[in-house]
Formats: structure tokens, C-alpha cells, sequence
């Protein structure tokens, strides 16, 4: 090939620049071309908007055939936990957003363990990930931990229930918990702000940890600190949920009408709704940074203390039951050996007892033998005596006969 066809590779940048600062171009280009994962939970009791709030936070309908139960089905009614997967695309970022819904909290006469479930999803859904993450195959992994949660608030109610400290109590430390007044259209302005100073009062009287918004950098702009400090006075965000479109004063917009009027749900001055969206779209990286740094983490490290323990426990039962058998085998030993002994004595004593009974077979057979044989010599001594003495006996009485 000659050299006038060949193209030269040039630099396009400027003379003495590496390139390196375009490393955020390339992190951006593969996080956009691979998509992102977000798993949001909504927990309160039934009636506060749920579903409407969250159709309304992503402009989607994932509540369209939702059933809802009687009275005579609540009685008795468990926490059910139901998820929802949607894909939304929006100017080519694409968004893989799960909603995990909790129908039945607080449902029921007894309500007071109805949030142990809840908590042993979300314990779930790390011990999965735990299980992927240390496996040999790696990639793929899908991320379904809860990387947020909403917690409702009745707003009938003079602050916070024993219910809502429970149940924030038993999750502040797994997952990042934000407050949430339904349906603030019912209270004043007011009382509202009363509301949420005694929510917050409340809250921090029980200890319990909601989610921090991040604080700003000294580089940031005066627009973006000031946004962040609106969100930080607006917690508990206080919302109103609707998808019904309607036209004020010549502008299409999503609200609820009134008698005396619409309350729009995309209006600062008449609710929180624009914030809480502001905060989760523009925090939502920060709240998988804390899922996985903090909570997962914490849920790690218990999970290897406890195995390690366990670890601990079955090594302390390997050697208690190698010593057992070591011991059992030295007692194995000495009982063979006293089994041997025995065996070794059963057969003398065997062959004492045959050795006995032959001498005794062998004198019994030779002692009627010598009895005989003594009949026969006595019976011959007094026959041989008696004729001796016959015969001196007559001798006498002759010799006495022929003396006379």
C-alpha cells in the first residue's frame, strides 16, 4: 500500500493535552449505553395515595388494575409484598425502575408485627445479593435491594403512631427512610407546618435515622446550594398525588378540582411534590451510594461475624468430637485388648476342661479293671488260705485220734 493512501492519525486536541479529562465522557457514555437500576418502596396504610403519588413521581401506570379489598377482607389480612418492574426512557437514558408496594400494612385489628415481613424482604434481597455477589459468575448481577423507601404518614393524625415509630425503628438501619405527609391538601398551611415540626421533633426524640440529604461542596453553585436547602426544610415532604389532566387558565396540568378551586400537583405553593421528585431524581445516585456503603455493608459484615462465629462453633464441635474420638478409640484399644485376654482365657479354660475330662475318661476306664483283678487274687488268697488251714486242722485231730 503506498504512503499517499494511507491517513495519518492526528491529535485533535491542542498541543501538551493528554487526555484524561475525558475520562467522565467515557463513564457517561457506558452508564447511559448499560442503563440504571432503582428499586423504590412505598409503605403506609391503605387510603393515603400510594399509587397515585408514584404514577404521578414517573408519569407511568403501574396501578391500573389494582383491586381493592372490603372491609371484611381487612380484618384479618397479612402484608403482602408485591413488586412492580417498569423500563422508562428518556432521552435516551434508560431507567430500570422497580416499585415495591406493600398491601395490608396496618390493615388489620392487630397490626402490631405487620412490618416484620417488610423487614425480612429487605433482609431477602441482601442475602441475595450477597449469595450473587460471592459466587463464581459475577456478571449480571441484578441489583433488587431497596435503595429507598417512603413511608406515608396519616395526616389526620397529631404526629407520628406507635405504629410508624416501630416500624421506622426496625428499618432505619437497612434502608434509607424518607417521611412523607399524604395527602396535605386536607390541612392548612399552618397546620402543616405544625405537622411537620412535630413529625420531625418526634422522629428525633426516638432516635431514628431518615435518609441525610448531602451536603453541598464549596465549588457548587449559589442555585444549586439554595435547591438543596429547600429540600432539606421541606422533609417531611408533604405531597398530593393525581393523574387526572385539567385546564387553568389556558395550561394543561395535573391536579384535583374542587369546589373552590384545583390544587395543582406540580405547584410549589400548594404542596411538596416537585421536591420530593427533585430530591429522589437528583439524589438517586447518592441513595445507591448509601445502600451499598452503609447498609449493605452493615448487613455484610453481620452476616461474616455470625459466620465466623458459626465457623467458630463447628471447629469447637470438630475438635470436642475428635477428642471423643480419640478417646473412644484409646478405650476401643484397651477393650481389645481385654477381649483378646479373655479369648486367650476362655481358651485355656477350654482346654483345662478337655485336658480334666480325659484323665477323668481314662482313670473311670481303668479302676473297674483293678477291682476285678483284686475279686479274682482275694478270692484265690482265701481259697488257697482256707485249704491250708483245712488241711493243719485235720492234721491235729488225727494226730489227736491216733493218740488215743
Amino acid at each position: 500500500m503506498d504512503s499517499d493512501e494511507t491517513t495519518q492519525f492526528t491529535n485533535p486536541e491542542l498541543p501538551g493535552y493528554v487526555g484524561f479529562a475525558n475520562l467522565p465522557n467515557q463513564v457517561h457514555r457506558k452508564s447511559v449505553k448499560k442503563g440504571f437500576e432503582f428499586t423504590l418502596m412505598v409503605v403506609g396504610e391503605s387510603g393515603l395515595g400510594k399509587s397515585t403519588v408514584v404514577d404521578s413521581l414517573f408519569l407511568t401506570d403501574l396501578y391500573s388494575r389494582r383491586y381493592i379489598p372490603c372491609v371484611s377482607d381487612k380484618v384479618d389480612r397479612t402484608v403482602k409484598i408485591e413488586t412492580s418492574t417498569v423500563e422508562i426512557e428518556e432521552r435516551g437514558v434508560k431507567l430500570r425502575l422497580t416499585v415495591v408496594d406493600t398491601p395490608g400494612y396496618a390493615d388489620a385489628i392487630n397490626s402490631t408485627d405487620c412490618f416484620k415481613a417488610i423487614v425480612s424482604y429487605v433482609d431477602t434481597q441482601y442475602e441475595k445479593y450477597l449469595q450473587d455477589e460471592s459466587g463464581l459468575n459475577r456478571r449480571g448481577i441484578v441489583d433488587a435491594r431497596v435503595h429507598c423507601c417512603f413511608y406515608f404518614i396519616n395526616p389526620i393524625g397529631h404526629g407520628l403512631k406507635p405504629l410508624d415509630v416501630l416500624f421506622m425503628k426496625a428499618l432505619h438501619t437497612k434502608v434509607n427512610i424518607v417521611p412523607v405527609i399524604a395527602k396535605a391538601d386536607t390541612l392548612t398551611r399552618s397546620e402543616l407546618l405544625q405537622l411537620k415540626q412535630r413529625i420531625m421533633d418526634e422522629i428525633e426524640k426516638h432516635g431514628i435515622q431518615i435518609y441525610p440529604l448531602p451536603d453541598c461542596d464549596d465549588d457548587e453553585d449559589e442555585e444549586y446550594r439554595e435547591q438543596c436547602k429547600q429540600l432539606k426544610e421541606a422533609v417531611p415532604f408533604a405531597v398530593i398525588g393525581s393523574n387526572t389532566v385539567l385546564e387553568v387558565r389556558s395550561r394543561k396540568v395535573r391536579g384535583r378540582l374542587y369546589p373552590w378551586g384545583v390544587v395543582e400537583v406540580e405547584n410549589p405553593e400548594h404542596c411538596d411534590f416537585i421536591k420530593l421528585r427533585t430530591m429522589l431524581i437528583a439524589h438517586m445516585q447518592d441513595l445507591q451510594e448509601v445502600t451499598q456503603e452503609i447498609h449493605y455493608e452493615n448487613f455484610r459484615s453481620e452476616r461474616i461475624a455470625s459466620g465466623s462465629a458459626i465457623t467458630r462453633k463447628i471447629n469447637k464441635s470438630r475438635r470436642t468430637s475428635t477428642d471423643v474420638y480419640e478417646k473412644d478409640e484409646k478405650l476401643n484399644e484397651k477393650e481389645k485388648q481385654l477381649l483378646e485376654k479373655d479369648a486367650q482365657l476362655k481358651k485355656m479354660a477350654e482346654l483345662i476342661g478337655r485336658m480334666q475330662a480325659e484323665m477323668i475318661r481314662q482313670t473311670g476306664s481303668s479302676r473297674p479293671s483293678t477291682k476285678r483283678g483284686d475279686v479274682r487274687a482275694s478270692a484265690a488268697g482265701s481259697t488257697t488260705n482256707g485249704a491250708v488251714n483245712g488241711s493243719a486242722s485235720v492234721r491235729p485231730a488225727a494226730y489227736q485220734t491216733h493218740q488215743v
